[in-house]
């Protein structure tokens, strides 16, 4: 436990941010989850929902700064990656 003032306002900061960040990030885990899977399903109409949501949860935590921008490009880039293919296998 820390005895010094600044300290202990310092680990009631990095508690709350810690909550809050969870947050951004589970979200965009479970978004990115069931993209996943409804692209393995191969329903390109629910697999483009779900990837356009997973997108946006991801853009969404990387502004927050719960992911690092360039991770949340790559995560975005593997998923549109796969919807073209799928789409392209479609028609």
């Amino acid at each position: 436990m820390a005895n010094i003032k600044s300290q202990i306002k310092r680990n009631r900061q990095n508690e709350k941010r810690r909550v809050r960040n969870r947050i951004f990030r589970g979200a965009a885990r479970t978004s990115v989850k069931k993209a996943r899977l409804a692209l393995e399903s191969g329903n390109t109409e629910e697999a483009r929902a779900a990837t356009m949501e997973a997108v946006s949860q991801l853009d969404q935590s990387a502004q927050k700064g719960t992911l690092h921008k360039r991770n949340a490009a790559r995560r975005k880039g593997r998923l549109m990656k796969r919807l073209a293919a799928i789409e392209k296998k479609s028609e």
